[in-house]
């Protein structure tokens, strides 16, 4: 009974207190507004071998609030032929990444690019610089060569082949693999090199290499993976590759190689320089993010990043190289020929090929 009259009392007392004091209106807050800010999109169209590390490529989108959408279309040709066959009018993408001096002046006489010269640009070579008005940027390039077994060679007591005329010597038969130029992109180099170095005589030389029985793959990893000595699964000891090659068997082996397994074959005419460039397609959807993006490409940060991911070399000669390049090289005078003789001459010169060599 005590507590309860304590308790009433209190109960009382509290509510006279209240009369006293007037009420205060209260303000609910405001609710707090969520902002979504939504990133455009950026979308590259490029080949099947383009490769970015994703810190490099985040580095853009978030400078930027730009999704990047890479969007792979098959090798360097059938990439850019489905860019033509879409038209400038209905572009694939906003810009368009892998066109080589093999298939430059395809590109350039599609009309698909519009003339954009990033920063970054002067800084380049001239000797890359193949489209003036910069419709097309060069981003990288590197070389075409045949790699050979150091070890294999050593065992036979055999040098290796150091010019394309040694590969039709009797010691190098049944030594040479080579990718059909038809279905693979260094194929088509080696081929290009061979007409380079022996002009309107360079089916003759083939002749003299299918009597020496070269073997022909349909594609590069065919020819590297499965008929090399190297991998352990074939008897060709030289394979028509990339002068990077050697550094990247260094690259990929985790610290069990100090030195590469392979060397090149680095002769006068005996590598074909590849260079690849970069354009904004006309019509982009998003054609000043794709500016931004070309700026990038030539920056010294994507620079740096294209020796690890596509094992080709940076444009720009303030780029620097990775410490396992030093086991890349570079021929002092590969094969090159002009992009409009090649635009003029490739078909002809793969049916010519195919009719001497796997007919």
């Amino acid at each position: 009974m005590k507590k309860f009259f304590l308790t009433t009392v209190f109960i009382l007392t509290t509510l006279a207190a209240c009369q006293g004091a007037p009420l205060q209106p209260t303000t609910a807050p405001a609710p707090t507004a969520t902002i979504h800010i939504i990133p455009s999109q950026l979308t590259v169209v490029t080949h099947d071998s383009f490769a970015v590390s994703d810190e490099v490529l985040a580095e853009f989108q978030n400078a930027n609030h730009v999704a990047v959408k890479i969007l792979k279309a098959g090798d360097a040709g059938a990439a850019l032929n489905k860019a033509i066959l879409a038209g400038a009018e209905n572009p694939l993408g906003d810009l368009f990444f892998g066109v080589d001096n093999t298939f430059l002046s395809r590109a350039e006489k599609a009309d698909l690019f519009e003339a954009y010269k990033p920063k970054g640009a002067d800084a380049i070579p001239d000797a890359y610089k193949l489209d003036p008005q910069f419709r097309l940027t060069p981003i990288d390039f590197g070389d075409v060569c045949m790699n050979y077994d150091k070890a294999w060679f050593k065992e036979k007591n055999l040098a290796p082949p150091t010019t394309l005329a040694d590969l039709s010597k009797p010691e190098y038969k049944s030594l040479l693999v080579v990718e059909n130029p038809a279905t693979s992109s260094p194929g088509l180099a080696f081929l290009l090199a061979t007409v380079a170095t022996y002009g309107d005589k360079y089916l003759d030389f083939w002749k003299e290499l299918r009597a020496n029985d070269v073997a022909i793959s349909e594609g590069w990893e065919d020819a590297y993976y499965n008929k090399s000595t190297w991998s352990g699964k074939g008897d060709r000891p030289i394979v028509v590759s990339y002068a990077t090659s050697p550094a990247a068997e260094v690259f990929f082996s985790d610290g069990k190689l100090t030195e590469p397994p392979t060397g090149n074959v680095l002769g006068d005419g005996a590598c074909f320089r590849q260079i690849e460039f970069a354009g904004i397609f006309k019509n982009a959807n998003n054609p000043e993010m794709a500016r931004r993006f070309m700026d990038f490409m030539l920056s010294k940060n994507f620079q740096e990043d294209i020796p690890t991911q596509m094992f080709v070399y940076p444009v720009n000669p303030n780029a620097q190289l990775p410490d396992f390049y030093k086991f890349a090289e570079t021929p002092q005078h590969p094969a090159q020929l002009a992009a409009d003789l090649i635009d003029a001459n490739r078909e002809k010169w793969i049916k010519e090929w195919t009719q001497t060599v796997l007919r």
